[in-house]
């Protein structure tokens, strides 16, 4: 941890936050007020951290009346974010007024004027699944059957990630917008958790964020209608629709298909990690990961759908 001196003298000691699936978390009460610092997992992160341009666009959004928590200080290793109170938002479908307003919300965040420096570079989707399979089988894995039985469907998932066409236009904005990356207070949103920012095709935020926010765990339980109180709340925000297709869906599948991995090579090394998230919480992503991808695959004309 860095010096933290600065946030004032503190009134206890500072308390681990469970539950991040990337980074730890830990609040910090001090003589000055309540603080979110959150330690950057240094040790096998899956993407370039732009300190720099995050926290740049933070503070424009902050600037602008973003519901979130106001950014204090960012570096390589450490994050600082005055503590917001809220109500969990659980997974499962939210109202249509609070999906309404995520939409608005995302039409401000599209509209700021911010300079990003980083131009992303995209890397194929990898295709050892069939060596990930074998390795789970040899050292005893608990889910090593259920990877071995959908080697050929995450194949073709890859396939999809890397051909589908990206419409446009690319837009700079949060790309992470999940049920545990929101707060509810009075019933209103509130945007935590941006260190995933950067440019991104405008369907591929709105399909992630509108699915994200509009269904339970799984694929059973999706509300037509919250998904399209999204894409209401970002036409009255400002916000021009693209073209339905495919490309609403790619990017949530993708970066769901690069997490399982990543957790899945977690797993396989079978020590505890000094950083990121506890060894069972890449477990249960992993299982998650193995069951939901399938699922969410098959249902892609389902879920197009949803966008006539």
């Amino acid at each position: 941890m860095v010096n933290l001196s600065r946030l004032g003298a503190p009134i206890g000691p500072m308390v681990r936050v469970h539950g991040g699936f990337a980074n730890r978390m830990y609040r910090l009460d001090t003589d000055q007020g309540s603080f979110a610092v959150k330690e950057l997992n240094v040790v096998d992160r899956r993407w370039t951290y732009n300190v720099e341009d995050v926290f740049r666009l933070e503070r424009a959004a902050f600037a602008a009346g973003i519901p979130m928590p106001e950014p204090i200080s960012a570096g390589h290793h450490t994050l600082v974010h005055r503590w917001v109170e809220g109500e969990k938002v659980p997974e499962a479908p939210v109202p249509a007024a609070y999906a309404f307003e995520i939409g608005e919300i995302l039409a401000r965040v599209h509209a700021l004027d911010v300079a990003w420096t980083h131009v992303p570079i995209e890397e194929p989707a990898s295709r050892d699944w069939p060596e990930l399979a074998a390795r789970a089988a040899a050292t005893g894995q608990p889910w090593a059957g259920e990877l071995a039985s959908h080697v050929e469907t995450f194949l073709a998932i890859a396939h999809f990630v890397d051909t589908c066409e990206r419409p446009g236009p690319v837009v700079l904005t949060h790309r992470d917008i999940q049920p545990w990356n929101l707060l509810a207070r009075e019933g209103r949103p509130v945007v935590l958790d941006w260190e995933l920012s950067g440019m991104l095709d405008l369907s591929g935020e709105l399909g992630s964020t509108a699915l994200s926010i509009a269904k339970g765990p799984g694929f059973d339980d999706i509300k037509p209608a919250v998904f399209r109180s999204v894409l209401d709340g970002y036409a009255a925000g400002g916000g021009a629709l693209p073209p339905p297709g495919p490309s609403w869906f790619v990017f949530m599948i993708g970066g769901w298909l690069g997490h399982t991995r990543w957790n899945i090579l977690r797993c396989l090394a079978g020590v505890e990690p000094g950083t990121g998230p506890d060894l069972a919480l890449s477990h249960e992503s992993v299982r998650n990961g193995l069951r939901g991808l399938p699922d969410l695959f098959g249902r892609l004309p389902e879920l197009e759908a949803l966008l006539v």
